[in-house]
């Protein structure tokens, strides 16, 4: 994706949840137990402002959140924060290199797409914590966005912290996971200590695999990130053994808690 197009889904996805969460701040988020919708919103102004301020200042924050954002009207604070956020990313070029946690991509880029998936999970959130409709998730962003979970969340994490993964993977037998959907395919392959994925957008996985899952982009992105409406799965097709199919479930939640 171009990073135009990130920033045009995150103008979009800031707007759906600006537009939804104040239906009911109080109620509670599904897919973030403990959570409210305003502490959900409270949390995605904290990260882009976090983001804003790292950009800034070359490296993150040394105390975070600070104090006094905790007396700030979690909506005034997400539209701050995002209009910083905004004016961050206009004043640079994606090229330029800026810290991030993702050692093999220190660039401002990196930001713009991670805060366009940052943006597109949490409105989905605040939908389901409102009773809202879920809106449309375009394709390529869907696409993306399991490809960064896979690749850069992931795979990335159990390289590079493998010691949170070893209660998740010291037992694995090893499976193979595909996972497919239109115009895109990973395969992807565990065992102790080992998360390795190949494919991405635009190709596609051959071969017999132990677990297939299969579905549009936006079902699958809702799948592998847990999005799923309570009571109302999304319509992806799983296919293979429930163990296999939760070491793969419980190798993301240990990526992105």
């Amino acid at each position: 994706m171009e990073f135009s197009r990130f920033l045009d889904c995150l103008a979009t996805d800031v707007a759906r949840l600006r537009a939804v969460a104040p239906a009911d701040l109080a109620a509670d988020v599904p897919t973030c137990p403990g959570w409210t919708v305003a502490d959900l919103t409270r949390h995605v102004g904290q990260v882009f402002l976090h983001k804003t301020i790292g950009m800034r200042q070359g490296a993150e924050p040394d105390e975070w959140p600070p104090k006094d954002l905790e007396n700030e009207e979690p909506l005034a604070l997400l539209d701050r924060a995002y209009a910083d956020l905004v004016a961050e990313f206009a004043s640079r070029s994606p090229q330029d290199p800026t810290g991030t946690w993702y050692r093999p991509d220190q660039t401002v880029g990196f930001w713009i797409r991670r805060m366009a998936q940052e943006a597109v999970i949490h409105r989905i959130d605040a939908e389901l914590g409102t009773g809202r409709p879920v809106a449309p998730v375009p394709a390529d962003l869907a696409v993306d966005g399991i490809d960064e979970l896979l690749r850069v969340f992931v795979e990335y994490s159990v390289a590079a912290w493998g010691d949170y993964f070893v209660d998740v993977l010291a037992g694995s037998p090893g499976w193979t996971f595909d996972i497919r959907t239109d115009g895109a395919g990973w395969r992807v392959r565990t065992g102790p200590g080992l998360f390795d994925v190949i494919g991405g957008p635009a190709e596609a996985t051959d071969g017999d695999a132990d677990v297939t899952v299969s579905g549009t982009p936006a079902d699958v992105l809702r799948w592998v990130w847990n999005r799923e409406t309570p009571g109302a799965p999304v319509d992806v097709t799983v296919q293979g053994p429930a163990d296999a199919v939760a070491e793969l479930k419980h190798c993301i939640a240990t990526a992105t808690q």
